[in-house]
């Protein structure tokens, strides 16, 4: 007695930078679904079957998250009606290490895995994972570089007495990003301390 194969709902994500083309009848989108659908098609064995919604972005940069398709893609995904995301390469996803590993994290809390069909990078297989966890480590370091630069930065303008910004202290106003003193205020933290020391005896 042979086993019903699980169905596995794909979802073809496309993208391209420029408008150059889109007018054409056959364009960079169309023929990045027609490989990932060929692919798709190629593994119906596994169960695997396209959904009917299109999820094309043309005209918008892989720098930001904010594109139409991917966010009526996200949403798809959060409703739990997509198993698996296939592109043609993982830069039509994303090309920010950050915003792949934001859109992965979101992957895995919906148990929807992703497959790039020109680069052998799918999550449904052990290599696959290790590949993404390789990437996530990269993010994870471009991250931490990132945030280790602005603190030496902050620390070397502080050095050289500039203000980085914020609410500037009681007492002091900010001028030419430097921390001057109020007159005014400054009357007020010294009876704030008088009165201080003398509830403190």
């Amino acid at each position: 007695m042979t086993m019903a194969v699980p169905k596995v709902r794909c979802a073809v994500y496309t993208r391209k930078s420029s408008e150059e083309g889109l007018e054409q009848a056959f364009n960079s989108l169309d023929a990045q679904r027609e490989a990932c659908e060929a692919y798709v098609v190629s593994q119906r064995h596994e169960g695997w079957l396209l959904v009917p919604d299109r999820y094309d972005d043309g005209g918008i940069s892989g720098g930001t998250l904010k594109r139409p398709a991917l966010q009526r893609l996200i949403g798809d995904i959060e409703a739990g009606r997509i198993d698996t995301v296939v592109v043609y390469k993982v830069d039509r996803l994303s090309r920010s290490l950050t915003d792949f590993a934001k859109l992965v994290e979101l992957f895995e809390a919906n148990r929807v895995t992703f497959v790039s069909i020109t680069q052998q990078f799918n999550t449904t297989t052990s290599m696959g994972r290790l590949t993404l966890n390789m990437l996530l480590s990269f993010a994870q370091f471009e991250r931490e570089v990132i945030g280790e630069r602005i603190r030496d930065k902050v620390a070397a303008s502080r050095r050289r007495g500039m203000w980085m910004g914020g609410h500037p202290p009681l007492g002091y106003d900010v001028r030419d990003r430097k921390l001057v003193v109020n007159p005014e205020e400054a009357k007020l933290v010294q009876r704030i301390y008088e009165r201080f020391i003398t509830l403190a005896r």
